[in-house]
């Protein structure tokens, strides 16, 4: 059975950006970001977990992002909150019915 969400309910203010990379002139490539739109979105926190590696401790927070339906969206795009940071990880169609974008992201620390 397909989930419905309340249209009020998306009532987080995020900015979508993309990746651009600047080459540095030494062969390689600054990747800064670049804000593409803002969007109204509702955040729902999924799990968080404690990950080693290279020997520090690191936390990961999963999210669910719904958005309304968006084209457009790729790999490496992220979503801003004020000072947090959502990365997209995977992104569908949850109910496919055109109305809905339900993002899985990950928040990350800048």
């Amino acid at each position: 059975m397909a989930r419905v969400l309340d249209p009020g309910a998306l009532s987080a203010r995020l900015i979508l950006e993309r990746p651009v990379e600047t080459p540095d002139g030494q062969g390689g490539a600054t990747v800064e970001y670049a804000a593409l739109a803002t969007l109204w979105a509702r955040i729902e926190p999924v799990a968080a977990r404690a990950e080693e590696a290279a020997g520090a401790l690191r936390a990961a927070v999963t999210h669910r992002i719904w958005l309304r339906r968006r084209a457009g969206l790729a790999g490496g795009m992220r979503l801003r909150k004020g000072a947090r940071l959502f990365v997209l990880k995977a992104f569908r169609d949850p109910d496919e019915t055109g109305r809905y974008t339900l993002c899985d992201c990950e928040e990350i620390k800048p």
